[in-house]
This record gives C-alpha cells, structure tokens and sequence, in this order.
C-alpha cells in the first residue's frame, strides 16, 4: 500500500484522494475536539487518548513498519515538542472557554499561517482566487465565533483568556501542520513517519493526566474504566484524522488540504448542536455555509 500512495504523489489522482482525506479529517478532528471537551476535564481525556493510540501504534511502529534512518529521530523530537505544546494550550483553553467559541478560533487561525508557512517551506503558491476563498473560509470561522462569543452565556468570566489561548493553540496548528508535512516527506515510507509518531507522541500527556488525576478529590476524581473507554474511541478517531490530513499534505498541496481540514468548523458546529446541547440558529447555519463555501473556492480556484 506504501508504494501505491507514493506513487500517487503529485498526480490528479493523488490530489484528489489527498482533498478526500482533508476533508475526512475536517470531520474526524470535530468528533476529536468534542471528544476532549465533553463529559471528562480536557487533560484526562487528552491524557486517556494519548496512552491509547501510543499503545496501539507501538507494535506496529515497532514490528510492522520500516524502521526509521538515523536522520528522522531529530524530526520525531521535534514533532513531540510541537505537539506537546499545542496539546497542552489546547487542554487550557478548553478548560476555560465554551467548545463553539474556541474551537473556531484555533482552527481559523490555522490555515492562514499554514498557507504562509506552505510558501515558505516547500514554495507553494495560492492563486488570486484561492486566496479569496481562504479569506471567505476565515471570515466565517471568525465569523461564528464572534456570533458565539457574544451570545454564549457559559465561562464568560474566563473567555479572555480562552480567547488568547485559541489564538495562540491555532498558531501551533500552523506550525505542527507544515512541520509534518516535511516529516511526513522526508522517509520513503509515510507508514514509518505516522506510527512512530503515534507511538513517540504518546508518552506526555498520559503522565501529566495521571498526576492531575491523582491530585483530584474522590467525589471530583472520574473512574478510570469510561475514562479509557473514551481514550480508546478517541484514539481510533485520532489515528483517521491526523494520520489522514498528514498523508494528505504528503500526496498534494499542504496549504490545501489545511484549507480543507478547516470545515471541521462546520461538524463541530453540528456536534454542539446535535452532541453538546449547543445553540444553533440561522445566523450560524449562514456562517457555516460561508465556511464550506469558501473551501469550495480554494478547491475550484487551484
């Protein structure tokens, strides 16, 4: 399978399976971020999740995979330092903001940093159109979240400092997105890249869940069995969303597919509606629309 995804490198059919993978993780990364906002505190359930898929990947990064050459281990050190930062700025804003308000924010500030950093790195360029498309994507990001910040009603005192996490959590999108995207293209084998980084990302946020579990009194403190249910399904969902955008940014444009990535917007809208008893009313569906509309663009416009 390894030889027939490179082979599809730079070609229709690889742009193609690379938009369908986007957007697959656009999906698959709003189930996640719900995930990590619902039921549970952020950093036990991020923590569960981390265990899980690092568990998972071990065998098959250890026994299944090409190993990696010598001159991947700083670029794993690097992703793990990348992650572990966005994690953990994630975690905190969701502990202080509500999912519809900050969850827009970090994504919206992503792609235009993605899209910047896609020149830099690899020397990919946007059209006239496309740049109007990602300028109509972000306006109804922001868009809705400047609609849920002024009506939502919940961790209000603590928005502000939500608000600048996000901002802050969406530049570490960025930098993670285009930082894989040379992990991911510098081994022959995109397999090897993705599962010794499921397996070497693992190892921080199970340490840091099982000491604020600890310190948690018993009427506070979750039992450990859902908790790890959650881990579990979030861990299956972790390994299609980021393991698909990653192979995405391989097989085509980066800036591209972290356009597309962004609809997660629009299913995260629909899981706080649907999932987390959230507010949406015509005004939103409008924003939202914008958003898939601008996507549209992007994709038209290459």
């Amino acid at each position: 399978m390894s030889a027939w995804l490179v082979s599809l490198e730079g070609t229709p059919a690889g742009h193609q399976l690379a938009m369908a993978l986007a957007l697959l993780a656009a999906l698959l990364h709003a189930v996640f971020g719900a995930l990590q906002k619902g039921r549970h505190d952020p950093w036990l359930t991020r923590g569960a999740i981390d265990i899980s898929y690092g568990m998972i990947a071990a065998p098959l990064a250890l026994f299944v995979v090409p190993w990696p050459a010598p001159e991947m281990w700083p670029i794993f050190a690097g992703a793990f330092i990348i992650h572990t930062a966005y994690k953990l700025l994630q975690a905190m804003a969701y502990t202080r903001g509500a999912y519809t308000v900050v969850y827009p924010v970090v994504r919206g500030t992503g792609p235009l940093f993605t899209v910047i950093g896609a020149w830099l790195l690899f020397g990919e360029v946007f059209t006239a159109v496309q740049w109007l498309g990602v300028g109509v994507l972000l306006a109804g990001i922001f868009g809705l979240a400047v609609y849920n910040l002024i009506h939502i009603t919940l961790e209000r005192e603590t928005l502000n400092m939500a608000l600048t996490l996000a901002v802050i959590t969406g530049l570490f999108v960025a930098l993670y997105t285009t930082y894989d995207a040379y992990g991911i293209r510098a081994t022959p084998d995109p397999f090897t890249f993705l599962m010794w980084f499921f397996m070497i990302d693992g190892f921080a946020m199970p340490v840091l869940a099982a000491l604020r579990w600890q310190a948690m009194a018993p009427p506070v403190r979750p039992p450990v069995r859902p908790l790890m249910v959650r881990g579990l399904i979030g861990a299956v969902v972790a390994f299609f969303s980021f393991g698909s955008v990653m192979m995405a940014t391989r097989l085509d444009k980066v800036g591209e597919a972290a356009v597309l990535r962004e609809t997660s917007t629009v299913f995260a809208a629909l899981i706080g509606w649907l999932v987390l008893r959230e507010t949406v009313g015509p005004r939103r569906i409008a924003l939202m629309t914008l958003i898939a509309f601008g996507a549209i663009i992007v994709e038209v416009g290459g």
